[in-house]
């Protein structure tokens, strides 16, 4: 066991945050800590981290926190870098000390070998011990892994020789999250990780976590990034704190369980002591049954009593509604539809139509937040054009203008609604608001004290009340609780009306979406179906290209070794045999094709990068099966990087031939 909490009370004033906490980190376990809004996940990891102390030190009870050895314990909290004007590359090393003191040291014990020194095999031994703790800092790989990294939360290489102060808040906090992996501490603690990532970094994420060996702790209301990623599930609930062995599923199927079977134990108790107070009121004054009398009575006050069970905490908001009027079919219609501020982002043509439910996802910076924008007028399109249908009213919500709330913090939440609709009577607000959980005092809250969850119910319950019949939502979900999101999700499936979506919970959209409108470096493309027929559509189109290029160089490689010269196609066989011949579009086409294969390359590449990697890692030593597994998949993929060069050569050339005609 690495760490442990014994009965710890938190408190703040007279408020009692968590109650008799008893928590255990072993070995590598990767653990969620889950529960409502405000329940006191957070005030738990800055338990762990030390930012705060127990209330109960002092007490005489058992309590206290203990540690196996040294561990090392890294947070990442609201981000504060000292010097703006640092290289982020050189910040970044700040996490890596340890890496270079070892090299430091080991530096200075090569200039010490072959001297004849007396003391030459004691600093054997020492350089011995710093070479295992390089492999396990990862210090050999430190460069790569930094530049993966950085490469895999968004940023180009040439943004390490910028100063940190450049950056935006969103991208120094990714910066910081950098730092925290690389420092790879002993235990390493994520409040709401996935949050402002991209779809690709949150998967990358994943899988970098799962192989991490050694503890990590997560706060986080994605539920499927919690189900591919922890093996451990601790719930806070009414103060309490409960561990629950699997991922996040298995917990809520667990918990279900173990609720049903003490709603089950309670009534069969309940029924038990009722029978035996009856018997014992019935024969208590007479003279013959006095002995069975008292063994009945012993027997209730013997019994383990079975507490009564407290259902879920599935307080959350029920609002039901229908649009005010129906719209045609068509909704909107786009056509090459060119998106952006000072330059364009993206191109996009695609059609909504009438109870149609399109998620939109991709890469950060492509144009989703802004395509949404466009649509409802904030920002002028840059080109192509788009029609909003008739009888189309829309209602718009866009979470971080929703957190980030212009509001007069003294306001309170029911004079901010009544703003908003004036003409409402007072029980017509109450009623609007009570229906997004603002009930009772929960009104006279102000608006200044409510959190990011609180103010994106209150932006969900004024745009739902104009009873549009599209829905065009950014992100609604972000500061959410698990109880929330499913609320939400319960509401837009029984929408009579359509929805358009910016999203990165995938299993929000799973449970919501009838098809996705990808953003991606090949341009927008639009899918039909849920999110898991785009899912097998897009590995079987990815699976078909890559095989077409395996086949094409084998096909060339199989020619050349009997002595032919392989025919190449024509560039009209190639991109479009119906056309005539067009210099212009086919060169155009041409260095499409080059950048897929640039892009193929580079992503092959970086695959190859993470297998020696792999296969440099301690732990695969002497798994033998694994070894063979990793190296077959590194020859599969430097296979395919010969054949996309070659491809890339023969379009160059091709292009070179074009140009000069």
């Amino acid at each position: 066991m690495k760490y442990r909490i014994k009965h710890a009370i938190v408190q703040y004033a007279a408020n009692v945050i968590l109650e008799d906490v008893n928590f255990e980190v072993h070995e590598n376990e990767k653990i969620a800590v889950v529960g409502r809004n405000g329940c006191g996940k957070t005030t738990l990891l800055k338990l762990i981290a030390g930012d705060i102390e127990m209330s109960n030190l002092d007490s005489d009870e058992e309590c206290g926190i203990e540690m196996a050895g040294k561990q090392e314990i890294g947070f990442l909290r609201q981000i504060s870098f000292e010097d703006g004007d640092i290289t982020v590359e050189d910040e970044i090393k700040k996490a890596l000390a340890a890496v270079f003191e070892c090299e430091q040291r080991m530096a200075e014990i090569e200039s010490l070998l072959g001297r004849g020194e007396s003391e030459e095999k004691k600093l054997l031994s020492e350089y011995d011990f710093l070479q295992k703790k390089m492999e396990a800092l990862h210090g050999y790989t430190w460069r790569t892994d930094m530049e993966i990294i950085f490469q895999k939360f968004g940023f180009a290489l040439e943004d390490l020789r910028r100063p940190i102060g450049s950056f935006s808040g969103g991208q120094q906090t990714k910066i910081a999250f950098i730092k925290l992996l690389l420092g790879r501490p002993d235990i390493m603690l994520l409040d709401e990780p996935t949050n402002h990532l991209d779809l690709p970094t949150i998967e990358w994420l994943e899988e970098y976590l799962k192989t991490y060996d050694k503890a990590v702790i997560i706060v986080s209301h994605d539920r499927m990034f919690l189900d591919r990623v922890i093996d451990v599930t601790y719930e806070i609930e009414y103060g309490k704190i409960k561990r629950y062995p699997g991922n996040y599923s298995a917990f809520m199927k667990r918990k279900e369980e173990n609720l049903i079977k003490q709603e089950k134990d309670y009534e069969l108790q309940q029924k038990e002591i009722a029978r035996l107070t009856e018997w014992i009121e019935k024969w208590k004054n007479t003279p013959t049954k006095v002995a069975a009398t008292r063994s009945k009575r012993m027997a209730i006050e013997h019994m383990v009593k079975v507490e009564k069970p407290v259902r879920f905490d599935t307080k959350s908001f029920h609002a039901l509604f229908e649009p005010l009027r129906e719209s045609y079919n068509d909704v909107i219609l786009t056509n090459r539809l060119r998106i952006g501020y000072d330059s364009v982002l993206s191109e996009v043509t695609f059609s909504l139509h009438k109870k149609e439910r399109i998620a939109i996802l991709g890469e950060n910076g492509k144009g989703k937040s802004t395509l949404l924008k466009t649509l409802v007028g904030i920002i002028p399109p840059l080109g192509g054009s788009f029609t909003i249908g008739t009888n189309v009213d829309y209602g718009y919500f866009d979470q971080q203008e929703a957190v980030i709330n212009n509001a007069d913090p003294e306001q309170t939440v029911l004079d901010n609604f009544w703003e908003r609709y004036p003409k409402l009577l007072r029980n017509d607000v109450r009623s609007a608001l009570g229906a997004f959980m603002f009930s009772g005092e929960e009104v006279e809250k102000k608006m200044g004290q409510l959190s990011g969850g609180e103010l994106v119910r209150l932006a969900l319950c004024k745009m739902f009340y104009t009873k549009p019949n599209l829905l065009i939502l950014d992100e609604p979900t972000n500061h959410m609780d698990m109880i929330g999101k499913e609320a939400l999700e319960q509401m837009l499936q029984s929408f009579n009306g359509t929805v358009l979506f910016v999203s990165h919970d995938r299993y929000f959209i799973r449970q919501i979406a009838t098809g996705i409108l990808e953003f991606s470096n090949d341009g927008v493309r639009l899918y039909d179906g849920g999110y898991d027929a785009y899912l097998e559509e897009k590995r079987k189109r990815e699976a078909g290209i890559i095989g077409d290029i395996v086949k094409d160089a084998e096909l060339r490689k199989n020619a050349a070794s009997n002595g032919k010269k392989p025919e190449a196609p024509s560039l009209n066989d190639v991109f479009d045999k119906k056309t005539y011949y067009n210099p212009g579009k086919i060169k155009s086409r041409l260095e499409k094709q080059l950048e897929k294969y640039e892009k193929m390359l580079a992503e092959n590449e970086e695959r190859a990068n993470e297998l020696k990697l792999e296969l440099m890692n301690p732990d695969y030593a002497n798994d033998y099966v694994k070894l063979m597994e990793l190296q077959a998949e590194l020859d599969e993929t430097e296979h395919t990087i010969d054949s996309v060069l070659e491809r890339m050569l023969e379009t160059e050339t091709e292009l070179e031939e074009l140009n000069a005609e």
